[in-house]
């Protein structure tokens, strides 16, 4: 396993954050040192993040919400809850990992979000979006079952526009009946990756606009409290009858206290001394909680408060002058740019189809699409089940939807795909970005069960396309196919230059790209094929093994005369998939093979049965045993049949 580098505190550039090493030495301090310790922060997440790169803008904007969190909660016997993960260094380098932060979301090193297997202070997963309520409102209830004394706070920290998606709702409308004992802390900051979308993003704002208000209506409660005229309960009924009559009298209400929760804010969310106060105040309030902050994403850096989307995770960049590293204009465009420049070619020509995405426009490369046919381009925020329902809805009335959503974050429309789309036969083209290992962002963003989980769906086609050229075809295929169509493609640089030809593919069709196969033959699926014929041609050099290689391109329908071509042979078979060997393209093959009565050795190589954590993909790729030295040293252990 390789090591990860450490950070180099040597020189006490930040005084204060190196006496911190746990959340126990930061309560410690006055709580006039706080500042500097967030300015010390900031310049640490700098520093490092310029040179090893993660999520920038997102972790400055919440550094002074996670140093008063900390410095008011018994933390880790207190629960912090953190949603995505985002925005989660800070918190990092407080408990604990601040001398192992340069190898942050590096092979063997800190992982680029929490987790529970690194840290006690990480309570739960947190990869994904709107999963915090619902977690913490599990925590909150299971401390109240156990009785635990001193009474455990449970914090759910969400932001990003998490708040958005329905399972933050269903966490909220749940929290409200239960009555758990649970505090949500929301962190606007007015943006995901990229601007956010929907009425919620609009009511959020218009809540901002009256802080004066809410910013008085809670000073006079604290003196109310403080002054023992009323308790916690008294409280609420007058905030309660506060709101009502607020509601009475303009015409609006606020969606929380709506939802019998009550609401705090909003706050500044980089007045550090403030959040402190507030937080010492509610915390041993009963019952649900939310307080509002606002914050700026990129806080503390010009360039990343100036351009958020682009700082999100800017790559290395020089932290004097915040110019980003360029890009190597020789390189290959990347596999979702080929994506959006085809998508708006095919627009163009067919006013029939639309682009659907769920807050990833620039990720996924929707905007050249939002860009040239914005009437026809649907951003519905962070909502992949909505997303997948809304464009069978659209397919059901003669539109073409080209959903592009990243692979991993279709999971969670699973049922919608199969419900809404599939079950009728609807025409929607599902555009699986970042699919396979992704890299540096680890087990909660690996796209590598796609395969398996749209191959089980009846009239689903599945596809792979092995470069550029192939992406821009199996997208032309898919606009002529009358069903559910999936095309998955991975993060990063396709192989090659896209050839300018757009005709499409016979569907289920597969490609012999290196004839021969008296020894053996390897199956593939995707770009991995590029590792196939390097590995079948140094076998060739080195062992004298005659090793075909065969693109299947469609997992699903498997092409079947070419299988049978290669049955014919006899020869041992090996199977290359990025993504679990389980259910995938070695399964499809040994079910193909039993049902056709074929006696054939197979060996499957693909990411094997357990989650595989942050590193380059290249690092990960050999890991797994399937880059172009696993798949050589598959060749060498081949044996027949009758051998084994």
């Amino acid at each position: 396993m390789e090591k990860a580098p450490k950070s180099n505190s040597s020189e006490h550039k930040y005084p204060l954050l190196e006496s911190i090493n746990t959340p126990a030495d930061l309560r410690r301090l006055p709580m006039e040192e706080l500042p500097k310790v967030c300015e010390e922060l900031r310049a640490f997440l700098i520093d490092s993040l310029s040179k090893h790169p993660g999520h920038f803008a997102s972790s400055m904007g919440a550094v002074e919400l996670t140093v008063a969190m900390h410095y008011v909660f018994d933390t880790p016997y207190d629960r912090i809850v953190w949603d995505v993960g985002h925005q989660a260094y800070a918190h990092k380098l407080l408990t604990g990992r601040r001398e192992q932060f340069a190898g942050n979301r590096t092979l063997g090193g800190l992982s680029g979000f929490p987790t529970p297997k690194e840290s006690e202070y990480d309570t739960f997963t947190a990869g994904h979006a709107s999963n915090s309520i619902s977690a913490a409102l599990g925590m909150a209830v299971a401390a109240s079952l156990h009785n635990d004394e001193p009474r455990r706070n449970v914090v759910a920290v969400i932001g990003d526009a998490s708040i958005s998606g329905g399972l933050a709702f269903e966490g909220l409308n749940n929290a409200a009946n239960a009555h758990a004992d649970l505090l949500i802390i929301l962190n606007d900051n007015d943006m995901s990756i990229d601007r956010p979308v929907g009425s919620l993003n609009s009511y959020l704002a218009h809540l901002t606009s009256s802080r004066t208000y809410n910013n008085l209506r809670y000073r006079a409660a604290r003196l109310l409290r403080s002054l023992r005229l009323v308790n916690d309960n008294g409280m609420g009924r007058i905030m309660r009858f506060n709101n009502s009559l607020k509601s009475l009298l303009t015409s609006e209400q606020n969606i929380f206290e709506g939802l019998n929760i009550r609401y705090f804010g909003p706050f500044d969310g980089h007045d550090v001394k403030t959040i402190v106060k507030v937080l010492r105040d509610i915390k041993d309030f009963r019952g649900p909680r939310i307080l509002h902050l606002c914050t700026v994403k990129g806080k503390g850096y010009a360039p990343a408060e100036a351009d958020p989307a682009t700082w999100h995770a800017p790559g290395p960049f020089d932290a004097a002058t915040g110019k980003r590293r360029e890009g190597d204009p020789a390189k290959p465009p990347k596999y979702q740019q080929i994506f959006g420049e085809t998508l708006v070619e095919i627009a163009g020509k067919n006013p029939q189809v639309v682009g659907v995405t769920a807050a990833m426009p620039s990720g996924t490369s929707m905007n050249l699409m939002q860009k040239a046919f914005p009437d026809r381009t649907f951003d519905v925020g962070i909502s992949e089940g909505h997303a997948v329902t809304f464009a069978g809805g659209m397919a059901k009335d003669g539109l073409k939807p080209y959903v592009a959503i990243y692979s991993s974050f279709m999971q969670r429309a699973y049922s919608h795909i199969i419900h809404d789309v599939a079950i009728e036969g609807l025409p929607v083209v599902f555009c699986l970005d970042r699919a396979g290992i992704v890299g540096e962002d680890g087990a909660t963003h690996h796209g590598v069960f796609d395969l398996s989980y749209l191959r089980s769906i009846p009239g689903m086609v599945v596809s792979a396309p092995r470069d550029g050229t192939m992406l821009r075809r199996l997208m032309y295929t898919a606009l002529r196919h009358n069903g559910p169509f999936a095309i998955r493609y991975p993060r990063g640089a396709a192989p090659a230059r896209p050839a300018p030809t757009c005709e499409p593919l016979e569907v289920g069709r597969g490609e012999c790209l290196r004839p021969g196969g008296k020894d053996g033959a390897i199956i593939t699926l995707g770009p991995v094929a590029a590792y196939a014929i390097e590995a079948a041609r140094r076998a060739d050099a080195e062992l004298g093994k005659d090793i075909a290689v065969y693109d299947m391109t469609f997992l699903k329908p498997l092409d079947a005369e070419m299988m049978r071509q290669i049955a014919r042979m006899g020869a041992p078979i090996i199977t290359v998939e990025d993504g679990v060997t389980d259910g995938g393209l070695g399964s499809a093959v040994l079910e193909w093979l039993s049902e056709q009565g074929c006696a054939v050795s197979v060996t499957r190589l693909g990411v094997p049965d357990r989650f595989i954590a942050q590193g380059t993909p290249a690092q990960l790729h050999r890991l797994c045993g399937y880059d172009a030295d696993g798949i050589y040293q598959a060749i060498t252990n081949l044996k027949p049949l009758e051998q084994i």
